[in-house]
């Protein structure tokens, strides 16, 4: 009977077991036959988040989720999804917390009462699980469970595993945006968080540090060599901010000192031989490092070869704006070697080198070959790597600027428009910054007038123009040659520009003046000229007409005062009056007066071009042109006073100079979005939340030293952690005044010192063994002796037993 009764039980068993996994496949089946991006009703949805099966629970929570991240409203869910925080299942917590902290703003109240439940996790076994719900904690933005969210953090800072220490230090910024009356608190927490032993957590807790109260650097000192011996280790997104802290730290708390190094004499061959006396004045002025900021440094050299490439800019940048320039060229091998990356990373890495080719050009000459332009790069990427081109162009080998120049002169025949600018501009800044080759670059610029592109050559007679005004008196010549092109030359800029340099050149003696046939040439056509090139005619013909009366009117004026006052010229109009209410003197015979209409004209020809413009200009349809023209008729009305003409028409110019494209980026930090912005983008201020670096501290001013002592000097000051046992040795018997033992003292022994030593020790030897073979006969005697003594003894003995 009990066989059967066991039987029995073991089937109903087997049957529960049996329709139990035909339930559970039944619905799995159902569930995974809705069609997934399909939405369930709002009464099969709160079903599924109402049933005891955590399975239902699960596939409820995911379709809530996926309507959320669609905009979809979700909030009628809240009870029924909020009730599930309790659930030990860490699947649907995580999906519980995630739905909790998009909706606790809107419903504060049944957010309210989750709290309890987030709290008890705290104190679950699982770090996931406490670091999680001290996460969700501080996520939920109601402000009045700051003083809860202050109180988690504090047990989460004291936890004994750091993915809760780590979510602990991310809680700290919630908690003070939250309520900042909290700082006083939040401070004690972040000054035990970033003496914490495991790298892992240092880095949160930086990052905390720089957002609530990036200023406190005094909470800094005390952990400030821990945090260089942690950097190495830290994940990337703490590195970048620690380097970025400890960056601010150096410029606060270390100053600037420099001393003079002397230079290097040779010295004579003899010993004796009497030497300059050095001047200390003479030396060169070199920057001292402070030890600490040199530990910093050495520390961030190992990030060089980070994957990160934000953490290779970032250590660049404390190079650049803390190191010497030792350290800055160390960095430089990095920063080429990101033009490797992605053509996002290398827009931005191009930019940061600009930037550090600024400060330092010559250390990028090595790396030329890396910047020539590649036939994948953007328009942007080809425009900066001319622009670094040209700056390393005067720190080059004469082979290697002779390559630059070649692959300028390429690009000038390339079919993008904006390229072919750039390169005949960065052509025309090669010249400027190396006066040896600006006969090569003039060369590679005038043989492209001859090209069919009317940009190409209006931009190359720009540059030109700018040449040419560095030394007028050797380009004579040149002049002469762009003159002879204005018969082929049909772009209105190019021929503008012409002009002007012939007009520079106006005041030439007659026997090498150009000017007046040039103006004659192009008086006839005038009409079909652009507006930009009569504007310049226009000049050209006040300049040459000005040259004119300066050469001519001394010598008639002479004349005049010579001649009798009733002598003049039959039909001559009087001389116009001024303002001040005298009246000039009969004008000469040969000028004619502009503004009247003489009987006789001149016999000269340039008052009759000048006049000629005059009226050619007097009927055009361009208002600039007119009253350009009436300026200069006012201007040149009387030929004896000629001063406020030749002030504003014949003044020097200054000599152009044509500043890097990237000149203005020059003061904005290298890894800042501004830098890649620009300036015209960002303003000068740069992008909203630019925070530039401060500046050095005063010497004098900075703290104290001996607030970054602490444990860990020694550690990282020493030469070595381990001292090994016999120089500890040697260094207790020096300190006794016994000298030294060991290999220590056979460094300064002789060849007679080891002899006499080892005659010493044999005779001692010898002495040991006679010494020692005594004492053994002597021990032998004392024995038998003993032996004696004793038989006697128990023979006795027995004598006096026997009966």
């Amino acid at each position: 009977m009990e066989s059967i009764s066991r039987i029995s039980s073991m089937l109903d068993t087997a049957r529960e077991l049996t329709l139990e996994a035909a339930q559970s496949a039944g619905s799995a089946r159902t569930v995974n036959s809705r069609p997934s991006n399909r939405d369930l009703s709002f009464s099969q949805t709160k079903k599924l988040l109402d049933s005891r099966n955590d399975r239902e629970i699960l596939e409820g929570l995911r379709k809530v989720i996926r309507m959320m991240y669609r905009s979809k409203p979700c909030l009628p869910f809240f009870s029924a999804v909020v009730k599930n925080v309790a659930s030990p299942n860490i699947e649907i917590k995580k999906l519980v917390y995630i739905y909790l902290l998009h909706y606790a703003e809107s419903e504060p109240d049944l957010a309210l009462l989750s709290i309890n439940t987030i709290q008890k996790s705290l104190s679950d076994q699982s770090p996931q699980v406490r670091a999680m719900a001290l996460r969700v904690m501080s996520g939920i933005k109601v402000p009045v469970i700051s003083q809860i969210v202050s109180l988690g953090i504090k047990k989460g800072c004291t936890d004994m595993s750091p993915i809760v220490r780590k979510a602990a230090a991310l809680a700290i910024p919630k908690c003070y945006r939250l309520d900042p009356n909290t700082l006083p608190q939040l401070l004690d927490y972040m000054s035990n968080l970033l003496g914490d032993k495991q790298y892992y957590v240092v880095g949160p807790a930086v990052t905390a540090f720089l957002e609530v109260c990036p200023d406190r650097v005094d909470l800094i000192h005390k952990h400030y060599r821990g945090l260089v011996k942690k950097l190495v280790d830290m994940d990337e997104w703490g590195q970048l901010a620690t380097l970025r802290l400890l960056t601010i730290y150096a410029r606060k708390c270390f100053p600037v000192r420099t001393k003079k190094a002397k230079k290097n004499k040779s010295k004579g061959f003899y010993e004796d031989e009497d030497s300059a006396p050095e001047d200390d004045s003479s030396g060169e002025e070199v920057q001292v490092l402070d030890l600490d900021l040199e530990l910093f440094l050495k520390a961030c050299k190992p990030l060089l070869s980070s994957r990160n490439s934000a953490v290779i800019v970032s250590t660049a940048r404390c190079f650049l704006h803390l190191g010497t320039s030792e350290y800055i060229d160390a960095a430089i091998g990095p920063l080429v070697a990101l033009l490797r990356s992605p053509q996002d990373i290398q827009h931005v890495a191009m930019n940061n080198i600009v930037a550090v080719c600024l400060v330092r050009p010559e250390s990028f000459v090595r790396y030329a070959g890396h910047f020539l332009v590649r036939a994948t790069d953007t328009p942007d990427i080809s425009r900066l790597k001319f622009e670094i081109l040209t700056l390393i162009f005067p720190h080059c080998e004469p082979h290697v600027k002779e390559m630059i120049l070649s692959e300028l002169e390429h690009f000038t025949r390339a079919a993008d428009t904006a390229l072919v600018q750039e390169s005949v501009r960065a052509i025309g800044r090669c010249a400027q910054n190396e006066s040896t080759a600006s006969t090569r670059c003039l060369r590679l610029l005038l043989n492209q007038l001859s090209s069919q592109d009317g940009n190409l050559v209006a931009e190359s007679l720009t540059v030109l123009r700018h040449l040419i005004q560095q030394n007028p008196q050797a380009h004579v010549q040149t002049v002469i040659r762009l003159a002879k092109n204005l018969d082929t030359m049909t772009n209105p800029e190019a021929r503008a520009s012409i002009i002007w340099l012939v007009s520079e050149f106006s005041g030439l003696p007659e026997e090498d003046n150009i000017a007046p046939d040039v103006l004659r040439i192009l008086a006839k056509g005038f009409a079909e000229e652009s507006e930009a090139a009569k504007l310049q005619i226009v000049l050209l013909a006040a300049k040459v007409y000005l040259h004119y009366l300066i050469r001519t009117t001394p010598a008639q004026t002479e004349e005049a005062l010579d001649a009798p006052s009733n002598q003049g010229i039959e039909g001559a109009s009087p001389a116009p009056a001024e303002e001040n209410g005298w009246q000039d003197p009969e004008p000469p015979p040969s000028i004619e007066q502009p503004g009247t209409e003489p009987e006789q004209a001149s016999t000269h020809p340039i008052p009759l071009l000048w006049t000629y413009i005059l009226h050619l200009t007097r009927y055009d349809i361009s208002y600039d042109l007119r009253d350009r023209t009436r300026l200069y008729r006012a201007l040149l009305s009387n030929p004896q006073s000629t001063q406020l003409a030749s002030l504003l028409l014949l003044a020097p110019k200054p000599v152009p100079h044509t500043p890097s494209p990237s000149e203005n980026r020059k003061g904005l930090l290298i890894g800042s979005s501004s830098l890649v912005v620009g300036v015209e983008a960002a303003g000068a201020d740069g992008v909203m939340g630019y925070e530039g670096l401060p500046e050095w501290v005063k010497e004098g001013e900075e703290p104290d030293a001996k607030l970054r002592d602490d444990g860990l000097a020694k550690e990282v000051y020493g030469e070595t952690k381990d001292v090994p046992a016999a120089r500890e040795l040697d260094k207790a018997i020096e300190k006794e005044g016994l000298g030294k033992i060991g290999v220590g003292r056979s460094k300064d022994k002789k060849l007679d010192d080891w002899l006499a030593e080892e005659e010493e020790s044999e005779e001692d030897s010898t002495d040991e063994e006679r010494e020692s073979g005594s004492e053994e006969e002597f021990s032998e005697e004392e024995s038998s002796e003993e032996e004696e003594s004793q038989s006697e003894k128990d023979e006795e003995d027995d004598r006096l037993v026997r009966p």
